[in-house]
C-alpha cells in the first residue's frame, strides 16, 4: 500500500535524514529499471481519457536535438493496486489522482492518503505536487500529482510540464553524476587537465585522450555500441555578443574543421552543424550551469561529405578570472541506435566541467 502522504510539502520534500529515516533507507532494495524507465500508476479511466493524455504528453515528448524520434521516458502504465508488486521498484515512479472521481482504481488512491491531506487538496489549489526520494527503494524517485477536480490537474499539467519534465531529467542526470565523481579510473585525464589547463571534466571508464591542441582538447570512447566524444575549446572572451547562438555556430563549425576530421588521411573532410533539417532545429537554451549563465545548443551535425552524423549537446561560458569563453561539447555516431541515453550520459559529464573559477586555481603559463 502507498505510504501514507504526510501533509506539507514542505516536510515531505526538505525532510532531513534522521537516524531512523536512513536506517530505513539502507534496509529497502535498490532501485531496478534501466535509464529512462517510468512508471505511471492512476485509475485506468483516467489513463485512457484526457488526464492521461495529458500525462504521456509530459512523459512522452520527443527528446530535442535527436535524429530520429525518441521519447523523454519509457513509460509503463500500471494500475492502482493494494499491495504493489516489484514494479514499485522502478526508478521513477509516478502517482496521478484527483479527488471527482469514484471509480474502483480512484478509491484505491485516495485510500492511500490521509484525511488531512485530502482536506489540505480540497482546500489549496496549489498543491498539486509532492515529491519523495527513496520511497519503496534505494535511489528511487516518486512524484504524485494530485488534485480536486480532473479538470484542475489537467491545467497545472499543461503550465508545469517542462517543470516537471526538468525535475525527472535533473534526477536522471545526477544519478549519473554521483557515478562519475566515485570514479578513479580516468583520474589520469582529469590531472592532465587540471594541470596543462586549470579545467576539469570528469568521463567514464574508456575514455581516452584523442588530441589536444593550445586552444582544444578531444576525449574520445569507442566502443561496439557507440563513439562517443566530448571536447573542449576556450578563447579570449570579449563580448556577450559572443555567446549569442549563431556564433556559437560558428565557434563550433571553426573547431570541427580544423581539429575533428572524419577520416585523418582526407583532409578535406571535416564535421560540420547540421542546419538543414526542418524538424530537427538547432535548439539554444539559457541556462543555470552550475551558478554561471551558460548557452546550451542541441542540435544535429554531419561531415561535408555527408557520410556520418549524429546528436551533440554542448555549453558556452565565461571563466571570470581568465577571461576566457569555454565551448564543451559531447557528440556520438551510433547510426541505427537509440541515442537518448548516450546523449544524456555525455550531458552529465559536460556538467563536471569547472575551470579556473572554480576550482581556485590559476597556472602560470
Amino acid at each position: 500500500m502507498i505510504v501514507r502522504l504526510i501533509l506539507f510539502l514542505g516536510l515531505i520534500t526538505l525532510m532531513a535524514c534522521t537516524p531512523s529515516e536512513e536506517k530505513r533507507t539502507e534496509m529497502l532494495p535498490t532501485a531496478t529499471g534501466k535509464p529512462g524507465d517510468m512508471i505511471i500508476i492512476m485509475d485506468s479511466v483516467q489513463w485512457n481519457g484526457e488526464l492521461g493524455r495529458e500525462v504521456r504528453k509530459i512523459f512522452k515528448q520527443e527528446v530535442p536535438g535527436l535524429p530520429r524520434e525518441e521519447p523523454l521516458f519509457n513509460i509503463i502504465y500500471v494500475y492502482p493496486r493494494k499491495g504493489y508488486t516489484l514494479l514499485t521498484q522502478i526508478r521513477n515512479l509516478v502517482f496521478v489522482f484527483t479527488l471527482d472521481q469514484n471509480s474502483a482504481g480512484s478509491q484505491i488512491m485516495k485510500e492511500s492518503f490521509t484525511q488531512e491531506t485530502l482536506d489540505k487538496i480540497r482546500s489549496d489549489s496549489s498543491f498539486y505536487l509532492v515529491t519523495r526520494r527513496d520511497e519503496y527503494s534505494r535511489g528511487q524517485e516518486v512524484m504524485y500529482l494530485f488534485s480536486a477536480t480532473q479538470d484542475d490537474l489537467i491545467n497545472r499539467l499543461r503550465k508545469n510540464s517542462r517543470q516537471i519534465q526538468d525535475y525527472f531529467n535533473n534526477v536522471e542526470r545526477r544519478r549519473l553524476l554521483s557515478s562519475l565523481t566515485k570514479t578513479n579510473t580516468t583520474k589520469a585525464v582529469t590531472d592532465f587537465l587540471r594541470k596543462d589547463n586549470d579545467v576539469e571534466i570528469r568521463v567514464p571508464f574508456g575514455f581516452k585522450l584523442a588530441d589536444k591542441q593550445p586552444d582544444f582538447v578531444w576525449l574520445r570512447q569507442m566502443d561496439a555500441r557507440a563513439d562517443k566524444s566530448v571536447f573542449i575549446s576556450w578563447k579570449p572572451y570579449e563580448s556577450e555578443y559572443q555567446l549569442l547562438p549563431d556564433s556559437l555556430v560558428a565557434w563550433r563549425n571553426s573547431i570541427a574543421k580544423k581539429y575533428l576530421f572524419e577520416d585523418p588521411d582526407e583532409p578535406n573532410s571535416y564535421l560540420v552543424t547540421e542546419l538543414s533539417v526542418p524538424y530537427i532545429p538547432l535548439r539554444a537554451t539559457q541556462v543555470n550551469f552550475n551558478k554561471r549563465f551558460a548557452m546550451e545548443l542541441r542540435g544535429l551535425w554531419k561531415t561535408n561529405t555527408n557520410t556520418m552524423g549524429g546528436p551533440f549537446i554542448s555549453y558556452s561560458m565565461v571563466d571570470q578570472k581568465k577571461q576566457l569563453l569555454y565551448y564543451i561539447e559531447g557528440f556520438c555516431f551510433s547510426p541505427g541506435k537509440d541515442q537518448r541515453e548516450t546523449i544524456r550520459e555525455l550531458e552529465a559529464i559536460l556538467w563536471t566541467f569547472k575551470s579556473a573559477q572554480d576550482l581556485g586555481t590559476l597556472t602560470e603559463k
